[in-house]
């Protein structure tokens, strides 16, 4: 009787490397973007767009699942939700690569801290899922650390937030949407294709570097794609095997890196302001753990 469980527990181990895989790289992510600092963040993410495009051609092509994109591209509610989540998605890419090249990583990563508190507040308020005590304690203490930061450290609390706002907004719509995550990360990338091909053409008719400043950039800029797709792979084949109360303890390793790279490696200027918002941020993301696992306390102890 005990057999079966051998399966689910590689499975579970797996979807577990699988998803620390891909938040380690996202949360590397910024030490490679910072090779390209001499570039102009609209031209990355220009080149993020298309360079993934190809690679989602080429993978949709191996596993036969164009058919999944054509579905997409036909059911017109699904197509107007994953247009307004390529423009967000968008942003949201433009804004981080925009806070890693301006030298505020710090930034970016509170605002990652924060989105698993504004899925909660979006899962509360628009899909009426319940909230128990301890997670409206979290999302109380994540606002005053908020308004901590917005008193000592107002000048860079829009990157936090737009960060914030636009990825729980994408990930609240992409929930919604009902299509597979590789057929609608591609659909996503193809609304953004032509306005990222018509700017590479028009910007490089001027004298900005979109190409970069020597051929290391522009090798660079290609494998933007490559960056961009491998953590969202292993994420979705994550996805697969866990759950998602797993996925949501896992997410808070990409800011954690984030925060790290920021301060130890590019020695960015970390406040008292910063030190009180983090503080009550953490605290906020712990209460968030601990209830999540007390959500699967049960059936652990089946």
């Amino acid at each position: 009787m005990d057999a079966p469980a051998a399966p689910t527990a590689d499975k579970t181990r797996t979807g577990l490397g699988l998803g620390i895989g891909a938040y380690a790289l996202w949360g590397l992510l910024p030490i490679y973007f910072k090779l390209l600092a001499g570039v102009p963040a609209v031209a990355i993410v220009a080149h993020r767009i298309v360079w993934s495009l190809l690679i989602l051609g080429a993978l949709l092509t191996v596993s036969r699942a164009w058919s999944e994109v054509g579905a997409a591209l036909r059911n017109r509610a699904s197509l107007k939700l994953l247009a307004a989540t390529s423009v967000l998605i968008g942003i949201n890419w433009l804004i981080y690569v925009y806070a890693v090249n301006s030298g505020h990583i710090l930034a970016g990563s509170l605002g990652y801290y924060l989105n698993p508190l504004a899925n909660i507040l979006l899962g509360r308020f628009v899909l009426g899922e319940p909230l128990s005590r301890r997670q409206w304690l979290a999302v109380a203490i994540a606002a005053v650390g908020v308004s901590i930061l917005a008193v000592g450290a107002l000048a860079h609390l829009w990157i936090s937030l737009t960060l914030c706002v636009s990825f729980a907004l994408y990930g609240l719509l992409r929930k919604v949407a009902h299509v597979d995550a590789t057929a609608g990360l591609t659909v996503e990338t193809l609304i953004l294709f032509v306005p990222a091909v018509l700017w590479l053409g028009w910007a490089s008719l001027g004298t900005a570097p979109v190409w970069g400043l020597d051929q290391t950039d522009t090798i660079l800029l290609v494998f933007t794609g490559v960056a961009s797709t491998i953590p969202l792979l292993l994420f979705t084949a994550a996805a697969r095997r866990l759950p998602y109360s797993t996925l949501g303890i896992l997410q808070f390793i990409a800011p954690t890196l984030q925060f790290l790279v920021a301060v130890f490696l590019y020695g960015e200027p970390f406040t008292t302001a910063h030190a009180w918002a983090f503080g009550f941020i953490w605290t906020a993301a712990l209460l968030y753990l601990s209830s999540a696992f007390n959500r699967r306390a049960p059936s652990t102890n089946d």
